[in-house]
């Protein structure tokens, strides 16, 4: 370890962020190395770590012979300040080594809060922040996850956007890399070729128009490079790596338990979900081979808690067969069995009685909506005697508390449907006098809000966020109406949701916006203790752009999107359709019901695995 790191460790919160050595972390002979990347995360180490994309091309790129990937996390403040002034550069926790000397810097991107951290990582590890200034091959500058939906407000910054599932364009990049590097071809040359690869977007090879009105005019590639870049996914599950043999963290982290992933895509079409677009299509992973991992994990990493993950795990064609054949080995080893979040239409005892035997704490479903024609705009699909019923069947089981999620701000919400979610509530707390099984214990239940953030490739995004007063107004409502003292209400920060609004429908003219805000100070917006819309607003102002023009403003169907290069493999027209509907509370069937020609299916030879 670097001598000016052991001096500062003992001055910071949770130094075991910052010191590697876990448990099952790779370490490679550098000598057998000619590529090591540098996979950041634009958080902390408790939530990098937590997220399990990160580990499985952690393991997929390490499996690579001569490829050695090795964990980059963002500084707490604390120790940002003290490597800035002990001039410590921003490094990997494998090697300690400064990323700057690393062939790939690769950033997984979830959250548009994230991206002022990208920016600070950059600089923290003295790397220029425009692509257009780091003229070699080395380093390069990539991007994916989920926020890289739309990556326009970073397109400045990064060399390459990888588009969807990464396990297998990955290593066709990584290979592409080392051919470009022993070849000594020019980053320019190498680029051109990167577009030519299927789910990789080039930023620098296409040229955005834009009309006096400030929308896009149009989006034109240059060089080769596609008119439109497809997603890559995974088509069998059954052949996807699993990081069975996983890193066990040294501290604790969010999600400190094995996470086992089911399948992937969603069968429900809630218009409002982008997760729920951009994964389609659905792809199980087999039931045998769940159990295995499940098994392999815990055994390798000595957790006592799997949870079963997926967009809607309780929609897993053979869940309840799944816990059965875990449950002698969970018994065993004390294994307990947990979903993230549930949905009410078909949570039931015998699914109840399989999960987290012994630990009755609580439970989670999001009805989305306080009434029944709301939740038909928004395709959620789930009915109040379904939600309640599940709670009855709870409560009957000697469950005690119960977590209910609500957005306000949907499209078409009316006061009427914000005060729905209070009577909702009130007839959970019914259902717990009518069939608790141990009333002594109590009860409490929970209902929390988000303001709703139309987001693109889905259904609303062509509709504006409310505004931050009429937010500001439904919470006060909704508040008010809640009188019943065993429910408690959180709600989300207005100012936070309200700048994710407003870079997730952001164009490249936000990079600008990016640069200026972060030079002000602008670094782990995610959380509260540094986040300041003020600093973004001024950002905004210097800029000469309306931060409302993004977040608050209807759409027309012809607009062109600054995200329309990109394609998540469902096509605008039915997004568009699932808009009409919505406007006229028709709800769409769930992909096992029937097949709504989204187009998702093409990427898996026309039949998706519901």
């Amino acid at each position: 370890m670097d001598k000016r790191l052991e001096r500062i460790l003992p001055r910071v919160q949770k130094p075991a962020r910052y010191t590697g050595g876990e448990y099952n972390a790779v370490k490679k002979d550098p000598a057998q190395v000619d590529t090591r990347i540098a996979f950041c995360f634009p958080d902390t180490y408790e939530i990098g770590m937590s997220n399990l994309g990160m580990r499985i091309l952690y393991g997929v790129m390490n499996n690579m012979d001569g490829v050695w990937c090795q964990r980059v996390f963002a500084p707490w403040g604390d120790m940002e300040e003290e490597m800035r002034k002990a001039q410590i550069p921003l490094f990997a926790l494998e090697s300690g080594e400064a990323i700057t000397n690393f062939d790939i810097v690769a950033f997984s991107v979830g959250y548009e809060m994230a991206f002022s951290s990208l920016l600070n990582m950059l600089d923290l590890a003295g790397i220029p922040l425009h692509s257009a200034d780091r003229t070699g091959l080395t380093p390069l500058v990539v991007a994916g996850g989920t926020a890289m939906y739309n990556p326009e407000p970073i397109a400045d910054f990064v060399d390459i956007v990888s588009l969807g599932e990464g396990e297998d364009v990955t290593v066709e990049l990584i290979e592409l890399h080392r051919k470009a590097r022993r070849e000594g071809w020019s980053k320019e040359e190498f680029l051109r070729r990167a577009a030519r690869v299927p789910g990789l977007y080039v930023p620098s090879l296409y040229t955005v128009a834009y009309n006096p009105d400030g929308t896009v005019k149009e989006i034109v590639p240059r060089d080769g490079a596609p008119r439109v870049v497809r997603k890559r996914i995974v088509e069998d599950m059954d052949k996807s790596y699993y990081p069975a043999k996983t890193i066990v963290p040294s501290t604790e982290i969010v999600q400190d338990r094995v996470t086992l992933e089911l399948f992937r895509g969603c069968i429900r079409g809630c218009r409002f979900c982008q997760a729920g677009y951009v994964y389609r299509p659905v792809r199980n992973r087999s039931k045998d081979l769940c159990v295995r991992y499940g098994e392999e994990a815990c055994n390798d990493s000595g957790y006592q808690e799997v949870t079963l993950s997926s967009l809607s795990t309780s929609d897993y064609p053979q869940l309840t067969e799944l816990c059965d054949d875990l449950e002698e080995f969970c018994r065993a080893r004390h294994v307990n069995l947990s979903l993230p979040s549930l949905r009410a239409d078909n949570f039931s005892m015998s699914l109840m009685q399989r999960l987290a035997k012994g630990r009755k704490s609580g439970l989670t479903f999001a009805p989305e909506a306080g009434t029944q024609r709301l939740r038909d705009v928004i395709n959620k699909n789930v009915t109040q005697e379904e939600l309640l019923a599940s709670c009855r069947t709870a409560f009957a089981g000697g469950y005690s508390a119960v977590k209910l999620y609500f957005m306000l701000g949907l499209p078409t919400e009316t006061d009427e449907d914000v005060l729905g979610i209070a009577d909702l509530a009130a007839r959970v707390m019914h259902a717990w006098r009518e069939s608790a099984s141990n009333k002594q214990r109590g009860v409490r239940i929970t209902v929390s809000t988000s303001w709703f953030v139309p987001k693109p490739h889905t259904a609303f995004q062509w509709e504006p966020q409310i505004s931050k007063e009429e937010y500001q107004r439904r919470v006060k409502l909704l508040r008010e109406a809640i009188t019943t003292k065993t429910v408690t209400y959180n709600w989300h920060d207005a100012d936070t949701s309200f700048l994710e609004a407003v870079l997730a429908r952001g164009d490249r003219r936000m990079c600008k916006v990016l640069e200026t805000a972060w030079r002000k100070g602008a670094k782990l917006d995610a959380w509260e203790e540094y986040f300041s819309l003020d600093r973004w607003l001024e950002a905004f102002a210097e800029c000469g752009l309306d931060p409302h023009f993004y977040a608050n403003r209807q759409r027309e169907k012809d607009e062109i999107m600054p995200w329309s290069v990109i394609s998540s493999g469902v096509t605008e027209e039915y997004l568009w359709r699932e808009l009409q509907r919505a406007e006229a509370g028709v709800t769409t069937p769930d992909c096992r019901t029937h097949c709504n020609g989204c187009g998702a299916n093409h990427m898996v030879g026309g039949t998706c695995h519901v």
